[in-house]
């Protein structure tokens, strides 16, 4: 017994040990990052915008960057993007802009945004040049805006217009006996199509014809005042497929020139007066965004919330709205005498209708006391545009996919599947004849099924006030746009859903106006907050061990098809305010 206690002992201070010298290791590693120098731009510098990196709408630094001190810094957010490209224009060390454009992983919107950026820096006559082996339209939608945009004299030009394609579940259902037990209001609300249809309904296809051809419109004149072109000719390109290589590229002025690496660095090298061998100073967006300052330093604050990814009840994650995390940020704000306005930045496609209430709520107080100005990313609609719709000004951007108002609730019967396809039966006792309303094991009564229709009914009427109370419009004009039905940001605001088409930094601009701050007066603080060192390196560790242990064992197509099935689950058992889950566009 004695040596037993030695042994657990020696365990215990061995351990003990352990963490204390891991403390001081995990110390040292920090104030080593914390204490590193910024990085130099250097002399004749030319920034790289990598159009593959997905530029998300908050900046989070990766823990693991700076504890391996790999030297790779976190790419900056889509508004520090923008930021940088307008601090580069008055900045002596950059010479020009380098714009990889063979992918785009950003948004319509984002893009929208990064576009308006990239011309706003080459109208100060520093030169930009683009360039893609193969060059996808929304890379070329951006690298357009350049003063020459090239391609591989082997690659090419995508160019065969927008496509969206949805997948469609119910034959699966059928076949394993699953019924889903939809309810739904609104005509256009296509959310739930994917389980009760096997294609899209003439209904769906009417409003997504018309908004994916708003975005094609809007792509084409942006190429065409580019390019110099007119937009005739160029969708004329794509109907008769006549773009298929480089050189068809570049016969209809579509590219510049046709080039390699090496030529394009020539170019370069040749528009900064510096001889062949010399090699570029190419500087990418995360190291400048360490080497200069640029955010406005003022002394009224300016909240600006991000609110991106599902809105959920609950805390949510670091990918997801969450009505309790996002009902405490808003409440902060609005209790601090500091903060003149606050910008409610808003990507998402919706959710809980709950959630979105409670949400709702917080902004409703807030405008009591401050000014709400709401900018729309990529997507602010069903859930999206609940939580957008009682800002004083709302502004979106012409590619903006907003609307969506209506709501919907799933309640799967599994009864089928059990007992046919795997064998298993239930019974059980109850006390009232509601009292397993709801359960998946069985079919919903009639009854059961009315309430659920006038619940779902109930939300949508409350949606529709909360638009009509927040728009200023009467119901029966809220009726008429809503109905489920998605719009772009274009059409949105002559409908009245959206105030003003304009950027973040626009709302921003707009926020400081209402605030009556002076211009040059303000800073910007940022929500939500960022988290400890410690909590974003357990937090991240924990979500980097998930997703290695998940691609170790399926494909991207497999991964996609897990993500949107893991969707369908959340939407089961709660009224939802949300988008089509299963929408592609190419």
């Amino acid at each position: 017994m004695r040596q037993f206690f030695k042994i657990v002992f020696a365990t215990l201070l061995a351990l003990i040990l352990f963490t204390v010298i891991g403390v001081f290791v995990l110390v040292g590693i920090v104030t080593s990052a914390a204490s590193a120098d910024k990085p130099s731009v250097g002399s004749k510098a030319v920034l790289v915008l990598d159009l593959s990196v997905s530029f998300k709408e908050q900046y989070k630094e990766n823990p693991f960057s700076t504890l391996l001190n790999d030297g790779k810094a976190e790419a900056p957010s889509l508004f520090e993007v923008i930021e940088l490209l307008k601090h580069a224009k008055t900045d002596t060390a950059v010479k020009g802009l380098y714009i990889l454009c063979a992918s785009n992983a950003n948004g319509f919107a984002a893009s929208e945004e990064l576009r308006k950026a990239v011309v706003d820096f080459k109208n100060t006559g520093k030169f930009v040049y683009a360039h893609g082996e193969v060059i996808s339209q929304k890379g070329y939608y951006i690298g357009s805006a350049a003063n020459e945009i090239y391609c591989n004299p082997q690659g090419g030009v995508e160019w065969s217009g927008l496509s969206v394609n949805m997948m469609f579940l119910k034959g699966m259902l059928d076949k394993l006996e699953i019924q889903p037990q939809i309810f739904y209001a609104g005509k256009f609300k296509s959310a739930t199509e994917p389980l009760r249809e096997t294609k899209m309904t003439e209904a769906n296809k009417l409003q997504t014809g018309v908004w994916l051809g708003e975005l094609y419109t809007q792509f084409l004149q942006s190429v065409a005042w580019s390019r110099k072109k007119d937009t005739a000719e160029l969708r004329s390109l794509a109907l008769t497929g006549a773009i298929q290589t480089a050189h068809d590229a570049l016969r209809y002025g579509l590219v510049d020139a046709l080039k390699y690496d090496d030529e394009i660095k020539s170019v370069m090298l040749q528009k900064m007066l510096l001889q062949e061998k010399v090699k570029i100073n190419f500087v990418d967006l995360a190291t400048y965004r360490e080497a200069v300052s640029f955010a406005p330093n003022g002394s009224n604050k300016i909240a600006v919330v991000f609110a991106s990814g599902d809105i959920v009840s609950g805390n949510g994650d670091d990918e997801q709205i969450g009505s309790d995390s996002y009902k405490n940020i808003l409440r902060k704000i609005r209790l601090d005498k500091d903060v003149k306005a606050m910008v409610f930045r808003i990507n998402s496609g919706g959710g809980s209708a709950l959630a979105s209430e409670v949400i709702w709520r917080e902004i409703a107080l807030m405008r009591k006391v401050k000014p709400v100005i709401v900018s729309m990313g990529d997507v602010a609609a069903s859930g999206g545009y609940y939580i957008a719709c009682n800002a004083d000004t709302v502004f979106a951007n012409a590619n903006t996919i907003t609307g969506s108002i209506g709501v919907f609730s799933i309640v799967p019967n599994l009864q089928s599947f059990f007992k046919n396809k795997i064998g298993i039966t239930f019974d059980g006792v109850k006390t009232a004849p509601y009292a397993d309303m709801g359960s998946i094991d069985k079919p919903l009564s009639e009854n059961e099924k009315r309430f659920l229709q006038a619940s779902v009914d109930s939300i949508y009427l409350n949606f529709k006030t909360r638009v009509s109370d927040g728009r200023k419009q009467n119901m029966q004009q809220v009726d008429d746009i809503a109905q489920g039905r998605v719009w772009t940001g274009t059409h949105a605001k002559e409908i009245g859903l959206v105030d003003r088409l304009g950027t973040l930094q626009d709302a921003i601009d707009c926020a400081v106006r209402m605030a009556k701050v002076k211009n040059s007066d303000y800073k910007l603080k940022e929500y939500p907050e960022k988290k400890s060192f410690i909590d974003e390196l357990m937090s991240g560790y924990k979500k980097s061990i998930s997703l290695q242990l998940i691609q170790t064992q399926f494909d991207i197509a497999e991964l996609k098809l897990l993500n949107e099935l893991k969707q369908v689950k959340q939407l089961v058992g709660t009224p939802q305010a949300k988008l089509p889950f299963l929408l592609n566009i190419e």
